[in-house]
This record gives C-alpha cells, sequence and structure tokens, in this order.
C-alpha cells in the first residue's frame, strides 16, 4: 500500500504572533527574513488555551504566515482551540506555506527564505518587510523523520524548494550518501551549501527558458547502488514526471519518493491600485478554476475525460485526435467534440489543429487524489456516485445508494479489490491521527486492546510501537481483514510488533473480546442510531472492571454540509452532533469517565458502563 518511509510527528496545530528581527538578501533571488518573539515560546493564547513551545525537526516542515487582504486594516486570523485551530470561511483567512528554514530553540529565532519572483501575496510581504514588523503564523502540524533505512538519497527541487534543501543538508549525518540537483532562474541564484563528502549537487539554470532540465538531469545523471530515498519539490509538473521517471522506469516504491508541487503554473493579475499585489478577484488558482466547473455539463465532461484516462494520455505525449481515441477506445468524432469542448472550459489548450495540451487546470487532473475523486471505479469516485440519488433521500430520508448504482455500498464494500483499494487509501492518512494518540496517555496501562477500525493496521502500528507491552486485536469483517493480513508485514515490518497484533474475522455487532479497553474508530457514520448504540453495548460487553472503550467519531460542526449529505445517500444516516452521539452514547448504557484532545483537535470519548462509574 502506498506509505511514507518517514516516520510522523503530530504537533498541536498553534496561531502565533512574531516579529520581523532581521531581513537580509542571501542572494538576487532569495530573501531571508527572521522571526521572534515571545508567543515562540509555550504562552496562553488570548481566549485561554495553553499552547507549547514551536516545534520543528524536519527538514520540509512548512508553516502558514497570514496575510492582511488589500484594502484591509488586519488579517482574518485562524480561531485558536484547545488544540488546533479553526479557519473562518467567510471571509477565510489569507495564508500561504513556507518551509522552516531554520529553528534555534536557544536563541528563538525562525528563519523563514523567500524566492524573489514576479508578484505574490508572500513574495510582496516580504519585499517591504522591516525590523519591527508583525506577523501571524500557524504550523508546522507535522514533521517528518528522515528514513533509516535508505542507502542513499535523492533530492531534487527548483528555487521554492532550495530553502528545504538547504536544511536537509544542513542537518544531514556526515556520512550520509546523496545526490541533489537544483534548478535556479539564474547562474547569481546559487547559494553556499554544506559540503559533505559524500553528496554531489548539481545546479542547473534556467536562464528565462522553461523546459525539463530537472528530469532530463535525473534521467541522465548517475545511479548509487542500494535503496534510495527521494524528495521532490517545485513545479506540479515537473514534480509530477520526475515521481512518474522514477516509479516506473527506476522502480522505486512509491513510500520511497516524498513529493510536493509547491506551485503551478498560471496567470497572476494584479491590483490597479498596486502592481506588487495580486487581485484576488482576478487571479484564480487551477484548483480555484476546477471548482468553479461544478455545473452540468462541465463536470460531467470532466468526469468522462478521467474516465477515458485523457489527461493522462496527454500528459504522456499522445496529443493527436487520432492517436487519443485509439488509446482511450472512444469514437474518434465524438472524442473530439469532447476534447472541443474542454478547451472552450479551458481545461485543454489547442496546440495545433487536432491536438490538445493540458491548461494548468488539466494539469490538476493528472493529480492521483484527483483522479480517485471523479473516476467512477475510484475509491471516493464509486462512493460519490451516490449524490446522483440526493433527491431521492432528502424525500424519503432514507440511502439511495442502491437505486442509482443497482448495489448497496454495504455490497460494494465486499468487493476485495474495492475493499483493498479502500483501506490503502484510508490507511494514509492514519498516522496523524494515530501518533498523536500513542504518544498521549490515552492508553496507558493497557495490556490488550480491541480495535474496531477502517484504519486499524496502520493505527496498530503507532500503538505497540509506542506501547511495548501492548498486545492489539483488531476486529473486521472478511474483506477488510484479509487486506489486513496481506498487508500487515509492510505496514508493521518489524517481527517482533507484528508477533503482538492478531486480526479476527468479527462485526462490530458481536461482543467484542475480553480486553482492558476496546477503542472504536470512525464506525458509525454508516449507522442509525440504534445500531450505532447496539455496537457500543457489545463493545462493553466483555470488559473486565476498570475496562474503558474509547470512541473516535466524527460530529458535525457546521462546516461538514457536503459530507453530512453525502452519507445520508450513501448509507441513509450522516454526520451526528455532538448532542446525537451523546444521545447515542447514553442509549448504550454507558457513560464518559474523561475526554481527551489529542492532535489536530481529535476528540476520544473515554466511556464505561453506566453501572460501574
Amino acid at each position: 500500500m502506498p506509505k511514507t518511509s518517514r516516520r510522523l510527528t503530530v504537533h498541536p496545530v498553534t496561531l502565533r504572533e512574531v516579529e520581523v528581527l532581521r531581513v537580509i538578501d542571501l542572494t538576487p533571488g532569495m530573501r531571508r527574513v527572521t522571526l521572534g518573539g515571545a508567543q515562540l515560546r509555550a504562552f496562553t493564547s488570548a481566549n485561554g488555551f495553553a499552547q507549547p513551545a514551536f516545534e520543528s525537526h524536519g527538514f520540509d516542515d512548512d508553516i502558514r504566515l497570514v496575510f492582511r487582504s488589500p484594502g484591509h486594516a488586519e488579517p482574518v486570523l485562524p480561531v485558536q482551540q484547545e488544540k488546533g485551530v479553526h479557519l473562518p470561511r467567510n471571509p477565510r483567512p489569507l495564508s500561504r506555506a513556507y518551509t522552516v528554514r531554520r529553528w534555534d530553540a536557544e536563541t528563538g529565532e525562525l528563519d523563514v527564505d523567500f524566492v524573489k519572483h514576479g508578484i505574490g501575496v508572500g513574495t510582496t510581504w516580504a519585499y517591504r518587510a522591516q525590523p519591527g514588523d508583525r506577523v501571524h503564523f500557524y504550523g508546522p502540524g507535522s514533521s517528518r523523520a528522515l528514513p533509516d533505512d535508505a542507502d542513499w538519497l535523492l533530492a531534487v527541487g527548483d528555487d521554492t524548494a532550495v530553502p528545504a534543501i538547504a536544511r536537509l543538508l544542513d542537518e544531514l549525518p556526515e556520512g550520509t550518501r546523496a545526490r541533489v540537483f537544483v534548478e535556479v532562474a539564474e547562474d547569481s541564484h546559487r547559494m553556499e551549501l554544506r559540503d559533505l563528502p559524500h553528496v554531489e549537487v548539481t545546479w542547473l539554470v534556467r536562464d528565462g527558458a522553461e523546459g525539463t532540465r530537472l528530469v532530463d538531469a535525473v534521467k541522465n545523471g548517475g545511479w548509487h547502488r542500494g535503496r534510495p530515498f527521494a524528495w521532490l519539490a517545485g513545479e506540479h509538473t515537473t514534480v509530477r514526471d520526475l515521481r512518474r521517471h522514477l516509479v516506473e522506469d527506476r522502480g522505486v516504491p512509491k513510500e520511497d519518493v516524498d513529493f510536493a508541487g509547491y506551485w503551478r503554473r498560471g496567470e497572476v493579475v494584479a491590483l490597479e491600485s498596486d502592481a506588487a499585489v495580486p487581485d484576488a478577484e482576478k487571479t484564480k488558482t487551477p484548483f480555484e478554476r476546477l471548482h468553479e466547473l461544478t455545473e452540468l455539463m462541465a463536470p460531467t465532461a470532466i468526469r468522462t475525460a478521467v474516465e477515458l484516462g485523457v489527461p493522462d494520455l496527454i500528459s504522456r505525449g499522445v496529443t493527436g485526435v487520432a492517436d487519443l481515441a485509439i488509446k482511450a477506445d472512444a469514437d474518434e468524432r465524438a472524442l473530439g467534440k469532447l476534447l472541443r469542448y474542454l478547451h472552450s472550459l479551458d481545461v485543454l489548450t489547442e496546440t495545433e489543429p487536432g491536438h490538445y495540451g493540458l491548461a494548468p487546470v488539466g494539469e490538476v487532473l493528472t493529480n492521483d487524489f484527483v483522479v480517485d475523486a471523479l473516476h467512477p471505479a475510484g475509491v471516493t469516485g464509486r462512493e460519490m456516485l451516490g449524490v446522483h440519488g440526493l433527491t431521492e433521500s432528502i424525500r424519503t430520508g432514507r440511502a439511495s445508494y442502491a437505486s442509482v448504482t443497482g448495489r448497496t455500498y454495504a455490497e460494494v464494500r465486499t468487493e476485495q479489490d474495492y475493499e483493498d483499494r479502500y483501506l490503502e487509501r484510508l490507511a494514509r492518512f492514519q498516522p496523524a491521527l494515530a501518533a498523536p494518540i500513542a504518544a498521549s496517555d490515552v492508553l496507558t496501562g493497557v495490556e490488550h486492546l480491541v480495535l474496531h477500525s477502517g484504519g486499524a493496521g496502520a493505527q496498530a502500528r503507532e500503538f505497540v510501537a509506542a506501547h511495548p507491552c501492548l498486545r492489539v486485536t483488531i476486529c473486521a469483517l472478511p474483506a477488510q481483514a484479509d487486506w489486513l493480513r496481506r498487508d500487515l508485514p509492510a505496514t508493521i515490518p518489524d517481527e517482533a510488533e507484528r508477533a503482538r497484533v492478531t486480526v479476527v474475522e468479527q462485526s462490530v455487532f458481536e461482543p467484542s473480546p475480553p480486553a482492558d479497553a476496546v477503542f472504536v474508530i470512525r464506525a458509525f457514520k454508516a449507522l442509525a442510531d440504534a445500531d450505532a448504540a447496539h455496537a457500543l453495548r457489545r463493545a462493553a460487553e466483555n470488559l473486565p472492571p476498570g475496562g474503558r472503550v474509547l470512541l473516535v467519531e466524527e460530529t458535525f460542526d457546521g462546516h461538514d454540509g457536503g459530507a453530512d449529505l453525502l452519507a445520508l445517500t450513501v448509507h441513509g444516516s450522516g454526520l451526528r452532533t455532538p448532542d446525537e452521539l451523546d444521545a447515542v452514547i447514553a442509549r448504550a448504557g454507558l457513560v464518559r469517565r474523561a475526554t481527551h484532545t489529542v492532535g489536530w483537535g481529535t476528540t476520544i470519548h473515554d466511556l464505561v458502563p453506566a453501572d460501574t462509574h
């Protein structure tokens, strides 16, 4: 399954106000702003929440600086919560992500490096920053350590990746083998980097010409023996093509390639009143533009193109209508109509008569997560088919998925191939949930844990690694259990840790095996209240004296209307309000012993039977 081989540490997300201490130009193309202030230490937020000191352990950690919108005296700020921040939606905070170039905990200084190019919200702020200026930021939400089992490192990026690459080299152990490729705008933008005996750095210079220098350099460069770990960052299409080369041509496992498309090509329109500031109303990112294409024919045509594989084919160099029709197994005349329409939507460009390329919006359609969401056979896309029955579900209050697709979603989940892909996708996001739980005191004193969760394998890995005496029994239905048994050796490579994890075929409606604690994680969105309460009663049935049920369940907070409606059409249920979840807990005969908040604000309900409380 796709994983990263880098160990994750999750940080509570804290909004901090800092001051500009120094501003220096490192090169004609890079400006460093040094920040400091009392809120880089532990402090109490204005609304009374204790916040930890700033931490940054990963070379590519990023923070989000929050800026004033043009014409406004003050920035719109996220709202600090006990653990995490809430982002207002109307208006939204204006923020941009930047790498933590250097963090000195002793002096309390934080360096952020800005590429000096064109116009942009952050770039213009850095141009104009002066000592004494104040700015807010939040993050990093997590840090990733370098893998400890790679034989050598490959780092590739453009100007925007230089801060992370420079920090990587600063922090590498002396004996590390690495190859580094960096593309900059001009020769004067080269920077002094730490010189290491086994690290080869190759600089590439654009000199105003676009091209495929980075991709060509990696393809034609040397290749060390052994297992590599690759880190790629920069412009989206370049990063995409580099990743494809490494995975498809070099055979590098996906989990050993970390990649980030820091930016995408697109037109920036400046304010008439200030030529150095983008006009937010007239400047749209590709994702913003794609979001606008959500009415009937446009989204249907886009989904059809994804289902036929057209964006992927064009990105691989198949551009003519006739060739695309052959590769996509489509009628040439009909496909021509689809391509012509996508061109009118600025999804495609016409490079010459009968030949097409990808516009910036079209480039987004080669992103794996976007494809999965739009393709009707994708993990998310197949679930999303339920929206076509929304009217029926609103009228009846019941799931309409079967009337739309011919099968209930529960029946779809019994298909092993779909369940495999569903669980693989789910597992990608589990470390951000499981790592903070494992690091907290929630599982202290628990020797045997029963786990009901779609992401149980990745969660069990974090739990047994952090608690050497803990045994975990994963309860799963047959299709999920089959996937877990095949996946566990990759997810938990340590044999001793894996020996403490058992998978049993059992539903959440059966009495849980005897254990000190039963952990039920995000299992009730598909269940009616009576069924959810029954499952909770069964979870507590075999608890010993002092045993607990730990529950993590999403609740409706006023901002999840789309997810709530989708759950209605697919399952006939939806997201519960906090009060509705409390009613389910009470109906199960349980009471809340405690509430724990971990990670990015995840709430764990610590429950015990009412007659033992």
